[in-house]
């Protein structure tokens, strides 16, 4: 009989309010992780508006083969950001390469949520994760793959700005709070709950809303 795993989840980090953590030793590597938010926000913008010109002028697809993909691809963005946060970047770290990996990935996050460099990927892989994507949404769904990349590059747009007025704005008077306020729980009293930073519905689905009261 196999015996039950000894592992025990570490405890969260201390958020700290101010400061930064070094990654690498290499000057180049470190400027790497680094970027300015609009940066990311652009590229994936600039991406999405450049899809839906080919794919309406180029390609000459009607507005249903566009807009319909599209809004697709903003849902499975919203399912994507929750599955990849939630069994990615908080994958249980019970070995020393996974808590390397968890570590560099979103745990330097957890431990200095004020750095405002580091609430993005950075520039590089952002057009290389949008292009890859591209190419293999297109092997998938032949041209409907315009519309649905342009769906998911906005979404992912999306969640950069929401994480960033999350991290370095005081709570909005306005629909944002609700995600502002899941997401201050997630950093700083339960990260076992909301993991959905652009929208709440998966954590509803699945049960991992923060509990009221």
């Amino acid at each position: 009989m196999e015996q039950a795993s000894s592992y025990v989840k570490p405890m969260p980090v201390s958020p700290k309010h101010n400061g930064r953590k070094q990654l690498f030793e290499n000057s180049f590597l470190e400027r790497l992780t680094r970027t300015h938010i609009l940066v990311p926000i652009g590229i994936f913008t600039t991406f999405a508006i450049a899809l839906i010109y080919y794919g309406a002028v180029f390609k000459e697809l009607t507005l249903l083969s566009i807009v319909l993909p599209f809004l697709v691809g903003i849902l499975v963005f919203t399912l994507v950001e929750y599955l990849v946060h939630r069994y990615v970047f908080h994958m249980l770290p019970d070995t020393p390469v996974k808590a390397d990996i968890q570590y560099k990935f979103h745990g330097v996050h957890h431990e200095y949520p004020k750095d405002k460099d580091r609430l993005a990927m950075p520039p590089v892989l952002s057009a290389t994760i949008i292009s890859l994507l591209f190419g293999l949404f297109y092997l998938i769904m032949g041209e409907y793959a315009f519309g649905f990349t342009a769906g998911f590059g906005l979404g992912y747009g999306s969640y950069l700005g929401v994480h960033y007025i999350v991290h370095a704005f005081p709570p909005p008077k306005n629909f944002l709070r609700i995600l502002w306020i899941n997401h201050s729980i997630h950093h700083y009293k339960d990260d076992d709950v909301a993991f959905g930073v652009s929208s709440p519905l998966w954590d509803w689905v699945f049960g991992t809303l923060p509990k009221k009261g």
